[in-house]
């Protein structure tokens, strides 16, 4: 047996003082006269005999009595192993506030029973302790230690979070703040699959307990992702929406509803049944008439478990498509009639020796036709142009200078022209999954008129440094016109002139329509519709406002604050970190005006309940001699588990109930034993 405090152990020698009062006070004596004292003698002898009897029971309890207190006031315990923690500790204490808490046991939300714990632990330990209070949020207020009425405190401000975190990354966090040789940690949560990630973990500097809360498993379905088969929303067009739905449940879903709020107005979809762990998708088949922000929340009905049973969606269809058609010989007709007759395009002209370079960032299509070379300092500017994001379209001239064209195109690391062929050709295949003829022919098999040309260009068949797609391409298997991606631009390069004479492309209109079109509203990348919480920090959006100039954009919606921000010309990066923290519709506003709406959504991590028992973390840590489960039954009475764990089997308890015992005694033996 140990003592936490034995230099309570001097008091013992309070025993004496009883033992000395006791043999004082009953060696005086008292004066009795009686008249006739013949009978006295063989009463007294009893009667003493009784009374030292009596006395010394009565001592005897005292003394244990005063025994048991000094012990009870050192602190007694029996080791359990050698790791005994005396002095000063450091405890780290970690509730999970994430969404999946939100989930019940007999009623209770789990977060309240981890409150609960938390409470009960900071409780189990002294006033000299000190604590750190640790959720998913990461704030900075929780990387400090804080005294005991300070932890409890904390405790009862802990609300639900859509922050997710790896419990490793948790740990780690609490190595950052605790200091000394006693640091322990505390991880409460249901341990979910996703997070849980403790195993393998070999620190040792750190005592490890986690304590498992957890409700019975629930159904849920959550809308797991929404995305554009189009990379580009098309105007005055069906663009397919798809929506995937997850059921993370272990039974069967039937008869999910599935609708979308437009325009104020909510549309049904219709119901969709989704296989226990599986995912199921439906297609939305979304009408687009006007240009600008548009914005969406798609839903479904699914009980307990709500957070995730909406998914917000925002993009941009641009208010105005600029064309610019870089010429020798003048203007082509058929791209005047072309780009003209749409209202929300706008076609300009430059001639070869009259550019305005400073005018390329504000077109999205650069055309070049019937140039006989391109000039170093063209192809220079049109190279940092289409790395920022710009497209260019290529037609040869018919006298091409192939030197000053590949010179351009080895800059650009394109497939480079080999020679010109006077043959008469006909292009055969069209690549219909590509985006720019995807979805363009009801029927890809039907008998389409294809370009035919008698001049063209032999586009080297050598592999390009930049990666490439054929669009479409002639009988005999050489390319007609290829797409290379550039960085964030795209440069298609086509084997002919556009000059009627040498190719008929032009007289195609059910190719070269929509082949011109999509190719001005093509992006390298899909444009982001959405952003998860928690894990998109930053936004990347036009820079309104241009390069110069300090600018502030401040970010509007369910919560309004000035995000982080840096300028890179075109671009603006906003941080908006953990600044936002429920999902919906935020707008990025400049100088009072709108410039892009931003849709948020919660980390469907915490959509999948499922979580690992006590024997399965058991298993987990088997391998880490500073890591524990506390079970169920521990948790009942966790401020006993906590001082055994910590200083073995405390007894100081045994030895007060003992103290109380031995007077309860006393009180009898003085009342009830007669002398």
């Amino acid at each position: 047996m140990s003592f936490l405090y034995p230099s309570f152990l001097w008091a013992i020698a309070g025993l004496s003082i009883p033992i000395i009062i006791h043999l004082f006070y009953f060696r005086r004596f008292k004066k009795v006269y009686f008249s006739n004292t013949k009978f006295l003698q063989e009463i007294k002898e009893e009667t003493s005999s009784r009374s030292r009897l009596k006395n010394l029971l009565v001592l005897l309890m005292r003394c244990l009595a005063l025994a048991a207190l000094v012990f009870a006031f050192a602190q007694p315990f029996l080791k359990k192993d050698d790791k005994v923690r005396v002095g000063e500790k450091a405890v780290s204490i970690f509730v999970d506030n994430s969404f999946s808490m939100n989930g019940e046991r007999q009623n209770i939300p789990l977060l309240d029973i981890a409150k609960d714990r938390a409470r009960d632990i900071v409780n189990a330990y002294t006033e000299s302790d000190k604590f750190q209070i640790l959720t998913q949020d990461f704030d900075g207020k929780y990387q400090r230690t804080l005294t005991k009425d300070d932890a409890l405190t904390t405790i009862d401000q802990i609300t639900p979070s859509p922050a997710v975190h790896q419990l490793s990354q948790i740990i780690n966090r609490q190595k950052q703040v605790l200091k000394g040789d006693n640091q322990i940690s505390y991880l409460i949560s249901d341990f979910q699959k996703s997070i849980t990630n403790v195993e393998g973990w070999q620190d040792t500097t750190m005592e490890v307990n986690l304590i498992p809360v957890q409700g019975v498993n629930t159904r849920n379905v959550a809308i797991d992702s929404v995305w554009f088969v189009s990379p580009v929303p098309m105007i005055n067009q069906n663009n397919a929406l798809v929506v995937r739905l997850h059921n993370y449940g272990d039974d069967d879903i039937e008869s999910v509803k599935l609708s979308i709020l437009k325009d104020d107005q909510e549309r049904p979809i219709g119901l969709m049944d989704v296989a226990a762990g599986s995912s199921a998708t439906d297609t939305i088949n979304l009408s687009i008439t006007t240009t600008g922000t548009h914005q969406a929340e798609i839903k479904i009905l699914d009980y307990p478990i709500q957070f995730d049973d909406s998914y917000f969606i925002s993009f941009e269809v641009a208010e105005k498509i600029n064309i610019l058609s870089i010429d020798e010989g003048g203007a082509n007709r058929y791209l005047d009639a072309l780009f003209k007759g749409i209202s929300y395009f706008q076609i300009n002209h430059q001639n070869l020796s009259q550019i305005q370079y400073q005018e390329f960032d504000n077109n999205q299509l650069i055309i070049l036709h019937d140039l006989r070379s391109i000039s170093s300092g063209l192809a220079s500017e049109l190279l940092q142009y289409i790395k920022a994001g710009g497209k260019v379209l290529v037609f040869p001239g018919a006298n091409a200078d192939l030197n000053s064209y590949n010179q351009f195109l080895s800059m650009s690391g394109a497939n480079t022209l080999v020679s010109a062929l006077n043959d008469n050709k006909e292009v055969a295949n069209i690549n219909t999954g590509e985006f720019v003829f995807s979805d363009v022919f009801e029927n890809n098999n039907r008998n389409l008129k294809l370009p035919t040309v008698n001049l063209s260009y032999l586009i080297s068949a050598v592999s390009s440094v930049q990666p490439f797609e054929s669009i479409m391409s002639f009988r005999d298997g050489n390319a007609f016109i290829n797409k290379y991606r550039i960085e964030e631009g795209i440069l298609y390069l086509c084997a002919s002139p556009l000059d009627e004479t040498k190719s008929d492309l032009v007289r195609q209109a059910e190719i070269f329509v929509p082949m011109t079109y999509r190719m001005a509203i093509s992006r390298t990348n899909p444009e982001q519709i959405s952003y998860k919480i928690g894990s998109d920090k930053f936004v990347e959006m036009e820079n309104k406002a241009g390069a110069g100039g300090d600018v502030t954009y401040k970010i509007t919606g369910k919560k309004e604050f000035i995000p982080g921000q840096r300028n890179l010309g075109k671009k603006m990066i906003l941080d908006v970190s953990n600044q936002i923290v429920e999902g919906g519709l935020y707008d990025a506003v400049l100088n009072e005006q709108k410039a892009k709406t931003l849709a948020f959504n919660f980390d469907r991590a915490e959509s999948d309940l499922s979580f690992y028992s006590n024997s399965e973390l058991a298993d987990q840590i088997k391998t880490n001699p500073a890591m524990s489960v506390i079970s169920q039954e521990q948790q009942a009475g966790i401020n006993v588990a906590i001082s055994e764990k910590d200083q073995g089997v405390v007894l100081w308890r045994w030895f007060l109930w003992a103290a109380i015992a031995f007077l309860l005694i006393e009180a009898l033996l003085i009342r009830f034993l007669k002398t």
